[in-house]
């Protein structure tokens, strides 16, 4: 095998190996917040991290505005315990769906750039059938942890759908 080829080879398997490790936290993520455990949602977060629910239409303008817009895990914690002790909402359930999962880069300190797609379904008393809460793709970035595992150092979510119910309160 030629010097670039394995090169491209090393590249295909650090790949896979981040996709795989991505597929595994972004399970344990929709976990945590279908089973509403929302003070342990900050922990998938770097200390400097930076979340944002937005729309399409604002990310391709490089609007930076957002339904939900958060710096750092502090600012995650104060969102989860806001919504976990002051929220008033009816009961529903939630189901956080992630897949094609895409490791659009892995830079020389180790960070890993990926998009995944997503679609939340939420179960209302009123609505048990279920439906489309919204749906669209994550934009983020990865840090390699020392014992190993990943946490998020910026997630956006960019959702497609045009309209948003306004009890948009819980993270995606």
């Amino acid at each position: 095998m030629m010097t670039g080829e394995r090169a491209a080879a090393d590249t295909r398997a650090a790949r896979r190996e981040a996709r795989l490790a991505i597929e595994e936290f972004n399970a344990e993520y929709c976990a945590v917040l279908d089973d509403g455990d929302l003070m342990d949602w900050p922990d998938f977060f770097t200390a400097e991290a930076f979340y944002n629910i937005t729309s399409r239409e604002n990310f391709d303008h490089g609007r930076p505005v957002g339904l939900v817009y958060c710096e750092g895990r502090a600012m995650l914690r104060d969102r989860a315990l806001a919504i976990a002790k002051t929220s008033m909402f009816g009961p529903r359930y939630l189901r956080h769906y992630m897949a094609n999962t895409r490791v659009t880069g892995i830079e020389p300190g180790g960070t890993i750039c990926a998009t995944v797609n997503y679609i939340l379904i939420e179960t209302l008393a009123e609505l048990p059938e279920g439906r489309l809460h919204q749906a669209g793709r994550m934009i983020d970035r990865f840090e390699p942890q020392p014992g190993g595992g990943l946490l998020l150092s910026s997630r956006i979510a960019v959702y497609d759908t045009l309209l948003v119910p306004n009890a948009l309160v819980l993270p995606v």
